[in-house]
């Protein structure tokens, strides 16, 4: 065994226990343990480590912890560190989600939003690990265990419990704003919205609503029509509550 001394920083600290929060302490890690191995061992799921050091300098989740290092873990800080995703290395890739069970209202406030984002009640831990590997996606969960899977190389504990701060949450760690397409997908089925005929818009609206709006969209997946009328007004303004810049949809 080896041990070393390990320091979690900000809001990190919420996952350890009362004694260990803000302040170093030694730990005994496991023969042969990783940072990934020994921080997740202590509580912290490696998804929230946005920067380690080792001895003042700086560490992967792979190195192996030695006697007598020094480990400092720090969180996701937006505002020095920006969107340090892999999507943000490669422009014009936006990131995909999975929201799991919990997270019903911040999956439909993401879809808005106009990012693809996964989300069904009926999703198993296994799915989810399995989708996370195959699709690239950045799983949201408030479940810290899952977070700890190999397979979920991207993801984030969710700290909020209202789904308007966890929008705020997630926007600001994944800087969300700056490529966000409003009103692109249909919120019931993550699917991208098409123009409407003429013919599939009388099948669905009151002769009314044809004569009041003019641009109407469809998605192909439940045939529904849409139209920028009063719900339309109450989600744009729920966004506009939320701070968040919003360009206006495609025509």
């Amino acid at each position: 065994m080896a041990t070393a001394r390990f320091r979690f920083h900000g809001e990190l600290a919420d996952f350890l226990p009362r004694e260990r929060r803000n302040s170093a302490f030694a730990y005994a890690c496991a023969r042969a343990a990783t940072l990934k191995n020994a921080i997740e061992a202590l509580g912290v799921p490696h998804t929230e480590a946005a920067e380690i050091t080792v001895n003042g300098a700086r560490a992967t989740l792979d190195r192996i912890v030695r006697e007598g290092d020094t480990i400092e873990v720090h969180p996701w800080n937006p505002a020095n560190q920006g969107p340090t995703t892999f999507f943000s290395e490669k422009r014009g890739l936006s990131p995909n989600f999975l929201a799991d069970a919990h997270l019903g209202g911040l999956a439909r406030f993401l879809r808005m939003l106009g990012y693809d984002t996964l989300h069904e009640n009926a999703l198993g831990d296994a799915e989810i690990r399995r989708l996370a590997w195959q699709e690239r996606r950045i799983v949201l969960t408030r479940d810290r265990e899952l977070l700890k899977c190999r397979e979920i190389l991207r993801g984030a504990y969710v700290h909020a419990l209202k789904p308007e701060a966890q929008l705020r949450e997630v926007a600001a760690r994944y800087g969300l704003a700056a490529q966000a397409r409003p009103f692109t997908l249909c919120l019931s089925c993550n699917v991208a919205l098409e123009p409407a005929s003429e013919a599939q818009v009388r099948a669905y609206a009151l002769p009314v609503v044809l004569e009041r709006y003019r641009v109407f969209h469809r998605c192909p997946a439940c045939e529904r029509v849409f139209w920028e009328g009063s719900h339309f007004a109450r989600m744009r303004e729920a966004l506009h509550q939320l701070q968040l810049p919003l360009r206006p949809a495609p025509k």
